[in-house]
C-alpha cells in the first residue's frame, strides 16, 4: 500500500476541471467507460440503496437535450438571438462522451438523509473523473438553469424524488488552461 499512496494522491492533486468546450475526440472506448462506471460503484453508500444514477447521453439524446438548453434559454430570455440559442443548443454536443448525474433521493430506507445520499453521488462523480483523469483523460462538470428545469426531468423521465445534479464531459484535452491554485490543508482544517 506504500506505493500506492504516492501515486493517488499524484493522481488527486494533478486533476483539474477541463472545460467540455477543450474535450475532443478520442473518448473513452466501452471498456474503459465500463471501468469507469463501476469506479462509480466504490462510492460510500449507506444502506447500500445507490442513490445515483449516471445517464450516459447519446447522440440522438444530444440532439434533444441540444433542444431543451435552447428552449430554456428561450423561456429565461425571450430576446434570445438565434445566435445564443444555437450556441445553447450547441453545449449538448461537446466532448465524446457525456453524463448526466442523478440523485435518487427516494431510494431505499428514508431514514438514511438526503445529505448522506447526496454525499455518496458527490462521491461516485469524483471516482469517475479521478478515473478518466487516470485513463489520461480531461473531464469536466457543469450545469445551469436548464438543469434544474420540468424539461429536463421529463427529458430522462425522472420520478418525483429524482434531482439533477450535475453534467459530467470527458475526452481528450484539445487545449489546457493554466491550472488554478489550490488552498493548503490549514486553509479549510483545523484542531477542535
Amino acid at each position: 500500500m506504500d506505493d500506492i499512496v504516492p501515486l493517488v494522491s499524484e493522481l488527486m492533486h494533478t486533476r483539474h476541471h477541463i472545460s467540455p468546450k477543450r474535450l475532443g475526440d478520442p473518448g473513452p472506448s466501452q471498456e474503459q467507460k465500463k471501468i469507469i462506471l463501476e469506479a462509480a460503484g466504490t462510492a460510500p453508500d449507506h444502506g447500500l440503496v445507490t442513490p445515483w444514477h449516471f445517464y450516459e447521453v447519446s447522440d440522438s439524446g444530444r440532439a434533444l437535450l441540444g433542444r431543451v438548453f435552447s428552449h430554456n434559454l428561450k423561456q429565461r430570455d425571450p430576446d434570445a438571438t438565434p445566435e445564443q440559442l444555437d450556441e445553447a443548443h450547441s453545449k449538448a454536443l461537446r466532448g465524446p462522451y457525456l453524463l448526466m448525474v442523478v440523485a435518487k433521493y427516494g431510494t431505499g430506507d428514508n431514514k438514511i438523509p438526503r445529505n448522506e445520499k447526496l454525499i455518496s453521488a458527490g462521491c461516485a462523480i469524483q471516482n469517475i473523473i479521478l478515473t478518466a483523469h487516470a485513463m489520461g483523460y480531461g473531464a469536466g462538470l457543469s450545469s445551469g438553469h436548464a438543469l434544474y428545469s420540468a424539461e429536463m426531468k421529463e427529458l430522462f423521465k425522472l420520478e418525483g424524488d429524482d434531482e439533477p445534479l450535475v453534467f459530467i464531459t470527458i475526452g481528450t484535452v484539445t487545449k489546457h488552461k493554466d491550472g488554478r491554485v489550490r488552498p493548503t490543508y490549514t486553509e479549510y482544517s483545523s484542531v477542535f
